[in-house]
């Protein structure tokens, strides 16, 4: 009798053992299920961004006042979920052909993207991987373009496909092939861009990148484009400094018409909201006689955030043209953003 009462305890013990588990295992499993339905929940967010400024210029002894509008983007981003995400933005700006006070929406990005793990496909309207990297570490595109997109070493966005792949924390590498005349035309001939972009980070805070690129050429008699570009910049919690250098060879098509410049900036946090930058551009043309791009450039200021959602910085700007016919031109402003 006292041995079944010890064997019907013992049975009693692993019952409960085995519901309190059952138990912990079913609570764990909801968990890792819920947190996994919150992670490909469908989500999205809207787009906004506002570039605007005061903006005084000297140029030959004439000063102008006015006040800009650079540029508005408005769109939104999806999320679907399993790593799969959509982005719409219409790009609505002055272009520089057009010599009048009329502003063009464009198709800035229309395009999918999928991620997983450490691989990163996007195909349709998509910003391209020439100066990317370079933007973001500049950080006040809303102030000033990054140095290849003002000098239209290439576009910030294009009609094509891009691949990129995490191999390890340290290293990275991406291909891209677009149509190669940007997002602001269509396509009208067969050449297309490519690209190959490889990128380190050797210690933290530190990014090196590596860039080639090729635009072919539709007819046999004209000459392709290529591009190269290199990258240094180094960033952490109270300062960063980069600088890259870039040149394009056969520029616009035309055969040894090659350009070739560099651009070195950085900026300091001098407060929670007060940041203090500086930026140096050189650039210059090779076997041809300069052109009205041929510069070099100053821009140093302050950027103070008004909050979440607004930045406003006091600037000044001062090119000096490679042309000794050209004069120098000093300019001031107050650059604003407003966004998302």
């Amino acid at each position: 009798m006292r041995k079944i009462k010890i064997l019907l305890a013992v049975i009693m013990a692993i019952t409960c053992c085995g519901a309190i588990y059952a138990k912990d295992s079913v609570e764990v499993s909801t968990k890792e299920y819920a947190k996994t339905e919150a992670e490909t929940e469908p989500k999205g967010k809207a787009i906004i961004a506002v570039f605007t400024n005061f903006n005084t210029t000297f140029d030959d002894g004439i000063s102008k006042c006015a006040f800009g509008l650079d540029r508005s983007y408005i769109g939104y981003q999806y999320s679907l979920g399993n790593g799969l995400e959509l982005k719409a933005v219409l790009d609505v700006g002055k272009p520089d052909e057009i010599n009048d006070y009329h502003y063009v929406a464009y198709i800035k990005n229309a395009q999918i993207t999928w991620k997983h793990k450490g691989l990163t496909l996007s195909g349709g309207m998509i910003s391209t991987t020439q100066f990317n990297m370079q933007e973001k570490f500049w950080g006040y595109r809303y102030i000033y373009k990054s140095f290849q997109d003002q000098y239209k070493f290439g576009s910030s966005a294009d009609l094509g496909l891009s691949v990129a792949y995490k191999f390890t924390d340290w290293f990275s590498a991406d291909a891209i092939m677009t149509n190669g005349e940007g997002y602001k035309k269509i396509q009208g001939d067969m050449g297309f861009q490519y690209g190959l972009g490889l990128t380190f980070v050797p210690v933290k805070g530190l990014s090196v990148r590596l860039y080639g690129g090729l635009n072919d050429a539709t007819k046999d008699e004209t000459p392709n484009v290529y591009n190269y570009a290199a990258f240094v910049g180094y960033k952490c919690d109270r300062f960063s400094l980069a600088g890259e250098f870039a040149m394009m060879q056969n520029s616009k098509n035309v055969l040894n018409d090659d350009k070739v410049g560099c651009s070195v900036y950085g900026t300091i946090k001098a407060h929670k909201i007060v940041d203090i930058y500086a930026r140096y551009d050189w650039l210059t043309s090779l076997n041809h006689e300069y052109t009205d791009k041929d510069e070099m450039a100053v821009i140093a200021g302050l950027q103070v955030k008004l909050g979440k959602y607004v930045k406003i910085a006091p600037n000044f700007r001062m090119t000096i043209p490679s042309a000794t016919e050209a004069n120098n031109k000093y300019m001031a402003y107050v650059s604003c953003y407003f966004g998302l």
